[in-house]
């Protein structure tokens, strides 16, 4: 970091608050009263989601709905589902009558759908078939009665699309995948009308002009080229694509079917890729483009989207605005506003009157003025590489000599970006400072960062996050004898390979979900992630051509290096790291005495969900992290 880049940031520290009280576990990772608000399509009904407790059982997130007269919740809510095993994670209205959710068995991500009718309470499963991964393809908001789903039953590796009655469960098949379809596309009629093919190795754009007649293939690249359908033009006659084709950055373009080898560029930005492209059902626009540098951004396309942000903006100032729900007329809003020290509050936002309701603080307990600034940082690699991250300290101490925790994100082709996050705040609330770095191959900062990773778990990509804990020492933020690492899925195989292979780097190690050996983690990938098998060779290594690499990075393949203190958390339904990643290590480093505390969950699957999980996990963490640490 430069001596410009070191004045700047210790500015922004200097005038840090009192020391603030810790605050209960529970009282950051528990479920919100209320939250995740909906809107029925005439904007007459609300629905949300609260922890109920049914039968005794631990409360879990149910559905309930209410009514709103000028967008202002009336009466009595009313509960819909009775969940008893698991969360629901979401849900949408389908119309005026009828609310759509998914739900997995201990989460093993084989997602049945479900819909209940808000009116009766009737509540009948879409998907009613067992050890099959179901999901939404299209809503249909013109058609009253059905829904586009797709799932795995004819063909474990591979989705069909089905137009399923909400009120019967009758099905009708409408695209069958013909072995290589890894997404589809609807136009605006909801007809399905474009697909992404892929041999793993290379992708096509399937386009046809209708349904009834057969595919043609439009654009073929290798994988590393992204042409990625968004929606299509409203006469249904081109796409939007994200794209990053001759171009390092993804950009919103137009694509013509008659000439596919051209694209027209509707926004970029050089800085970053675009994330997503918003547009009105009811007027048929493009509103925004979504992306994010340091903090989320938006592009806007039309001069009403950006007078309704301006607006709510004014409205709630000193936070992020977001809309996260509208009614079909589009003139009643389901409004977050947030920012990185708090999740903030939801808000029913009417526009003909300007009238803003609000409906529930998500965390209430948590006082945002105790809370810690999450700041953005950069640091340089060893190779020259620029590494974007954020740094969050706890709040009422000086920046030096600190307790840390180093958390690198899963994925790995995924982004740590600003904003709320309740791990971070509760560590700091601790006492601990918190790194996140986004490591060369984390996605929105182009294809050649991106591409900079293949091949490189555990070599180059473990020194960017090794680089940004030796920037934290040369800043003296770190005292180098207290650093610990925690991360989850991908990030907690760079957890273990931090103390497999700089093993005097940390003096506390957490794995929650983590992979440990790239061979059995290839072997035990859910079948439908097989059409791109030959993908993840060529990113990650293949298990013949690149053994020697493989082995050299696996962590479970060289436990005899590990003497850091490890607790490793695990689900056994998790299909996509086997609980055997995590049974290898325990095994190894207990047959060598090696302290290792293990925290399996019967119940979960990909990460813990339940909040009774959640609050043993964290307490874990907390107490194996201040034994090591020493806050």
């Amino acid at each position: 970091m430069s001596n410009t880049r070191k004045q700047t940031f210790n500015a922004q520290v200097e005038s840090a608050p009192r020391v603030p009280k810790k605050y209960p576990l529970q009282d950051f990772f528990r479920n919100p009263e209320r939250g995740f608000f909906r809107l029925a399509d005439d904007g007459k009904t609300l629905g949300f989601m609260q922890p109920v407790s049914l039968d005794g059982q631990p409360a879990r997130m149910n559905i309930f709905v209410q009514a709103l007269n000028d967008a202002e919740p009336i009466g009595e809510a009313r509960r819909l589902t009775s969940e008893t095993a698991r969360d629901i994670s979401n849900f949408f209205w389908k119309g005026n009558d009828i609310v759509l959710y998914q739900k997995d068995f201990g989460g093993d991500e084989n997602f049945h759908v479900l819909a209940v009718n808000a009116r009766t309470g009737v509540v009948r499963d879409l998907t009613l078939f067992d050890h099959v991964r179901a999901g939404i393809e299209d809503d249909l908001p013109d058609d009253p009665d059905h829904v586009l789903i797709s799932h795995n039953h004819r063909d474990p590796q591979v989705f069909d699309v089905y137009r399923v009655n909400v009120h019967t469960g009758a099905s009708e098949l409408v695209a069958e995948n013909p072995g290589n379809v890894v997404g589809w596309q609807t136009d605006h009629a909801g007809k399905v009308r474009a697909a992404i093919t892929s041999d793993g190795l290379e992708t096509t754009l399937l386009y046809r002009d209708e349904e009834s007649s057969d595919f043609v293939p439009l654009i073929t690249t290798d994988y590393r080229t992204s042409v990625s359908p968004a929606l299509f033009t409203f006469d249904d006659r081109k796409l939007y694509a994200l794209s990053n084709r001759g171009r390092d950055k993804l950009a919103l373009v137009t694509i013509d079917p008659a000439r596919p080898d051209e694209e027209t560029v509707v926004f970029a930005t050089d800085e970053v890729d675009l994330d997503a492209v918003g547009y009105s059902h009811k007027r048929r626009v493009l509103t925004v483009a979504g992306y994010q540098t340091d903090k989320p951004k938006r592009h806007y396309f039309d001069a009403e989207t950006e007078a309704l942000y301006r607006q709510l903006e004014a409205k709630l100032p000193g936070y992020d605005v977001a809309i996260q729900g509208m009614n079909r007329e589009e003139d009643t809003f389901i409004v977050a506003a947030y920012n990185d020290r708090t999740p903030g509050a939801r808000y029913v936002f009417q526009a003909t009157t300007g009238a803003l309701h609000k409906l529930a603080e998500i965390n209430p307990a948590i006082p945002e003025a105790d809370m810690s600034p999450v700041q953005p940082v950069r640091y340089v690699s060893r190779d020259g590489l620029e590494i974007n991250g954020y740094l969050t300290l706890p709040a009422g101490r000086e920046p030096r000599n600190l307790p840390c925790i180093v958390n690198p994100h899963g994925g790995p082709w995924a982004r740590d970006g600003w904003g709320y996050n309740p791990e971070v705040q509760f560590l700091a609330n601790r006492g601990f400072a918190v790194l996140q770095m986004n490591f060369r191959g984390s996605t929105g900062y182009g294809r050649k960062f991106w591409e900079a990773s293949f091949g490189q778990w555990g070599l180059a990509m473990q020194d960017d996050i090794t680089d940004g804990v030796r920037w934290l020492i040369e800043q003296g933020i770190a005292d180098p004898a207290r650093i610990g690492i925690y991360g989850g899925s991908y990030g907690g195989y760079a957890t273990l390979a931090g103390i497999t292979f700089t093993p005097d780097l940390y003096a506390a190690a957490v794995d929650y979900v983590g992979v440990s050996n790239l061979f059995t983690f290839m072997n035990t990938i859910p079948p439908y992630w097989k059409p791109l098998l030959d993908k993840m060779h060529d990113m990650v290594g293949h298990p013949e051509r690149d053994r020697e690499r493989l082995e050299a990075t696996s962590p479970a393949l060289h436990v005899d290096r590990i003497r850091t203190p490890l607790l490793i958390a695990q689900g056994a339904q998790d299909p996509r790291v086997n609980k055997a990643e995590s049974d290898q290590v325990v095994q190894a480093l207990r047959d060598r005495g090696v302290e290792v505390q293990y925290l399996v969950k019967e119940n979960e699957g990909h990460g813990f969900h339940n909040d009774e999980n959640k609050f043993e996990f964290y307490e874990a963490m907390e107490a194996f992290f201040v034994t090591h640490l020493r806050p």
